[in-house]
């Protein structure tokens, strides 16, 4: 079947979107799309993959769901379009930024300027039903994004993948460690964020790993 999603990932992903389990989850997203409040807008479910082209990557950040307010989700993990308040998990990042590079926190929670420059902002589910957390949970989405984890990790060489939280490490449990760097922490949200994702210290360490594999650092 015909996804509309940027042309590299196409040809990476091209056996999933005919597998019968991608069929029932587009039928499944349709529906819920023509009868309900879903987000991100349809248009940018695949925004992380539209900003990052396959051959680009060099970080992989893996959240778990969509943010299910109104003028929140824009189709990148962690990520809120431009004049929405910035949500307490990506305060958290900010700080750890700021703490970890010295860089002062941004007034504006969107992440486009890290996806242009190859960090592939992938939330594990990919859409969601509004003021519902984890409404679209265990429809197909999973089984897609672990996908790319895996296509990612065998394809490519060289890449950083930050999994913060439990669910984000389980999901990065094919990542072949050989080739890649791993780094993982607690969760950036109010909840965790003291017991170890302070001072992590993963946005300089990932930039010293792509320095020492000859690639250009990403501008925090």
């Amino acid at each position: 079947m015909h996804v509309n999603i940027e042309e590299s990932w196409i040809e990476q992903l091209k056996e999933e979107f005919d597998k019968p389990y991608f069929q029932r989850l587009t039928d499944f997203v349709r529906n819920e799309y023509a009868t309900k409040t879903v987000y991100p807008p349809a248009k940018l479910i695949f925004n992380a993959f539209d900003s990052c082209p396959f051959d680009d990557v060099k970080v992989i950040i893996v959240g778990q769901d969509p943010y299910h307010e109104p003028g929140q989700a824009h189709g990148l993990c962690f990520s809120v379009n431009d004049g929405i308040k910035i949500p307490p998990s990506l305060v958290n990042i900010y700080k750890e930024i700021r703490d970890d590079l010295g860089k002062e926190i941004p007034i504006s929670g969107n992440l486009e300027r890290w996806a242009k420059q190859g960090v592939l902002l992938l939330n594990a589910t990919l859409t969601v039903r509004a003021h519902i957390a984890g409404s679209h949970q265990n429809k197909g989405w999973e089984e897609f994004t672990d996908t790319v984890i895996r296509c990612l990790s065998e394809e490519r060489e060289h890449l950083v993948f930050i999994l913060w939280g439990a669910y984000a490490q389980r999901k990065g449990a094919s990542i072949d460690t050989s080739r890649h760097l791993v780094l993982k922490s607690p969760h950036p949200s109010p909840l965790s964020a003291h017991r170890g994702f302070f001072g992590n210290k993963h946005f300089s360490t990932a930039n010293k790993y792509l320095i020492a594999k000859g690639k250009k650092p990403i501008d925090w």
